[in-house]
């Protein structure tokens, strides 16, 4: 090949190279300004926010129109999550998801509806092939509304990489019609010691801040100079939100970064997850702080088995080791996608103080590194390899119960976070002639006794959790209640509402027929509603029986019936 030719090939490859790498586009969702109520990774109870909640002008039934080309792949139906559903796999290698919508278009709301009456079940699932509901960008694909685990008229909507399904960030593609000049803002900052390795401590008499579990909590418009001191190894967190032009909604940090006297020790990035990766939200967070006052923290240190990939570190996970007396400079910076910052210092004044090295009963101490089990008196735990993020000490109490069944049993004073599910067996006092498939594991969390699930056998009852906590065991006998909503009003309206509800262990499944053939009742669990429209059933006016039976996740199982002219 001659030079002159070699030249051209190159400068050929050269032009072919931006559209190579070029990224995909997407259009909006809506014809009108888009605002947003929540963004992409925002910390929610035991997962990350997958997308972006649009705002839809405080109504439903906008239009949602096709963000890029591609067809309509698979359509969801639900009680909770995010109800009515519709993913679109797009031709650029990437999948929209669009949830909490009022409707389909009518030949998919079509199928829905046929595929509801063969299964006899509300919650269903198509999946529709590459031919079948092709759409182009900009077309009408369904309306937004306000169904699933939705309080208010929203768009869900999240972009997923086709071949991983991970969500990314979609905010990226939006920049230039959402605007932003508005910076994160943080309210309170957090100083802990590592267990046995670091103490921090405020100067007599502060009120700049609180001291909880060891640890010292301050209000961000704090300097806290010269009052706080520490020694050993010691670790930060960050309570933070960002916030948009136009709105009066808080959202997730997308950036944060934490430096020591000008070196970068720690920073996070919210730019996509696996939802393999949901659990680890507990881990970056200070989950015991999260459970005491509902505000999350974001630790600037990485536990040895959190994986989670929008944390990065020094070689140190982010703990900053305090072995001098002298002032150690702290800085935070929160960031959004739109370039605004908002950073905050601090010192630390080192300052060599005794650190307690408590003394390890191994009977006790879980290794996160390998399979850990603990048995006593009937009550057994295990958890295998990967179940720990980090090494935990258990302080298991047994204390008596209000129930006649079994007692409370402490694990751990405070809870703990799970990578992933362990199993717990706890001793069962049970009359021979009492139906053990009524009991189940509750976690305890003050008065509150939460379900948690259990098999019943020879004496003993197990489970799966995911946190180490307090758990005791109790029965549900009673089954769940069904009461009319606006009956008067059932002949004039043509709809049956319903509100059906279990105190204990919660709605399993329901089931409603009319003139003794099955007919679709929609169930959603935000408000407990169990509602039938008639005509749109075909039910037409006249004298009729309606039934339901509405079962718990016990068992127990109650049937009402209503005889009158509907």
């Amino acid at each position: 090949m001659t030079r002159q030719r070699l030249y051209t090939c190159l400068l050929a490859l050269i032009h072919l190279l931006p559209g190579m790498a070029q990224e995909p586009q997407f259009g909006a969702p809506f014809d009108f300004p888009l605002y947003l109520s929540g963004n992409f990774g925002e910390l929610r109870s035991n997962h990350f926010h997958g997308g972006l909640d649009f705002k839809t002008q405080q109504v439903s039934g906008k239009p949602l129109l096709a963000i890029a080309d591609g067809y309509i792949s698979k359509v969801t139906v639900t009680a909770g999550g995010y109800g009515n559903a519709l993913y679109i796999t797009h031709d650029n290698g990437y999948t929209s998801v669009h949830g909490h919508l009022d409707r389909f278009l009518p030949e998919i709301a079509a199928l829905v509806r046929e595929k509801q009456y063969r299964e006899q079940s509300f919650v269903v699932t198509l999946e529709f092939g590459p031919e079948e509901f092709r759409v182009r960008q900009g077309d009408i694909v369904a309306y937004a509304g306000n169904t699933g685990y939705s309080f208010g008229p929203h768009l869900h909507m999240e972009i997923r990489e086709t071949a991983t399904n991970e969500p990314i960030d979609p905010l990226p593609f939006y920049k230039d019609k959402i605007a932003d000049t508005t910076p994160p803002r943080a309210t309170h900052i957090m100083v802990y010691g590592a267990k046995d390795e670091g103490k921090v401590a405020t100067a007599a008499g502060s009120k700049e801040a609180n001291e909880v579990d060891g640890k010292i909590i301050f209000n961000s418009q704090f300097s806290i100079f010269n009052s706080l001191t520490a020694w050993g190894r010691i670790g930060t967190a960050i309570s933070a939100n960002d916030y948009m032009d136009g709105t009066t909604n808080n959202y997730g940090v997308r950036y944060v970064r934490l430096y020591v006297d000008g070196k970068l020790v720690s920073h996070s990035d919210v730019d996509r997850f696996s939802f393999s990766e949901d659990l680890l939200i507990n881990s970056w967070t200070d989950y015991a702080e999260y459970r005491r006052t509902k505000r999350w923290y974001m630790r600037s240190t990485i536990a040895e088995n959190n994986e989670l990939r929008m944390l990065h570190a020094d070689a140190h996970r982010g703990w900053v080791t305090i072995d001098e007396e002298r002032d150690y400079h702290f800085r935070y910076e929160l960031e959004d996608l739109h370039g605004n910052l908002t950073a905050y210092r601090f010192v630390v004044r080192g300052k060599r103080m005794p650190i307690v090295t408590r003394l390890r009963n191994y009977r006790y101490h879980m290794d996160a590194s390998g399979d850990s089990r603990f048995y006593a008196a009937g009550t057994e735990l295990w958890m295998p390899k990967g179940t720990l993020f980090e090494d935990a000490d258990l302080q298991y109490e047994v204390y008596p119960s209000d129930t006649d069944h079994a007692d409370i049993h402490q694990l751990t004073a405070q809870p703990i976070p799970l990578r992933q599910s362990a199993e717990l067996t706890l001793p069962v006092r049970l009359d021979k002639a009492f139906d053990g498939k009524k009991l189940y594991v509750a976690r305890v969390d003050g008065d509150r006794r939460i379900y948690c699930g259990g098999t019943y056998r020879y004496g003993r009852i197990t489970t799966r959790i995911k946190e180490l906590g307090t758990y005791t065991v109790c029965a549900d006998t009673i089954a769940p209640k069904i009461a009319p909503i606006g009956e008067t009003t059932w002949k004039t309206r043509g709809i049956v509402t319903l509100r059906i509800t279990d105190a204990e262990t919660g709605i399993r499944s329901y089931e409603g027929k009319i003139d003794g053939r099955w007919v679709l009742f929609k169930y959603s669990s935000k408000n407990a509603r169990l509602t039938c429209d008639l005509r749109a059933e075909g039910i037409g006016p006249g004298h009729h029986t309606i039934k339901v039976e509405v079962t718990d996740m016990r068992g127990n199982k109650r049937v009402v019936s209503y005889n009158g002219t509907f």
